[in-house]
């Protein structure tokens, strides 16, 4: 199994139901959904369908103690961090993504971010040989391999971005031709500031299989 720590909209919050249809699935039950009635659609969104609705803070690792040392652990250390506002959200490229993006930096999100890879690293399995050197196939600083080595992600730390990704990698013509569709679905609901409370334990029973939202864990009130 693996797990990952994710940022997801609470389920009153209108974006975990624009978000989830326009992916096709949503996170929190497994279930399909009906997606807008746009040609193409499903296969633009296929592989961040796998992942559902989410922004990766701690990306997926597969677990080195057990569930339940784990879950413990993360509770702990969700709790002793407060939560705070997240800035609107917007459509935009993120390397040749559609993804959802703050409209400004916000250092508790970084902080967050930061917290969750370094405290709960303990319980990750190193990455074999073979995933680091599909990840170096990315082109990656020397600042990125690194944190590869140290922390199994290159992009970590000071090379942290938030997004919540919304399609494949896609040409520049078809980024424009798919783009207002994007905005049209999702940013009434996704361009306004939100209290971030919680953070997000995805689980993958096994590879290929969808990830699904197995614990939502409180930040401290």
């Amino acid at each position: 199994m693996r797990v990952a720590l994710y940022w997801a909209p609470e389920l009153d919050d209108p974006l975990h139901e624009a978000g989830s249809r326009w992916l096709g699935r949503d996170a929190e039950t497994g279930e399909p959904l009906a997606q807008p009635d746009l040609p193409g659609i499903a296969e633009w969104t296929e592989a961040p369908r796998l992942y559902g609705l989410h922004a990766t803070l701690k990306p997926p690792f597969k677990l080195a103690h057990g569930w339940d040392t784990f879950l413990e652990d993360a509770r702990r250390v969700a709790a002793s961090i407060p939560g705070f506002d997240l800035p609107p959200l917007a459509v935009k490229t993120h390397k040749g993504f559609l993804a959802l993006r703050e409209a400004e930096p916000s250092q508790p999100l970084q902080d967050l971010a930061d917290a969750l890879v370094t405290r709960l690293d303990r319980h990750r399995t190193p990455a074999s040989e073979k995933d680091l050197e599909r990840r170096r196939k990315a082109g990656l600083t020397e600042r990125q391999d690194r944190h590869l080595r140290d922390w199994g992600y290159p992009y970590v730390l000071e090379d942290f971005q938030f997004h919540v990704t919304l399609t494949r990698r896609l040409s520049d013509e078809e980024a424009a031709r798919i783009r207002p569709e994007a905005e049209a679905h999702v940013s009434a609901v996704a361009n306004r500031a939100r209290r971030v409370r919680q953070v997000c334990v995805f689980t993958q029973r096994e590879p290929d299989a969808p990830f699904l939202i197995a614990e939502r864990l409180s930040l401290s009130a």
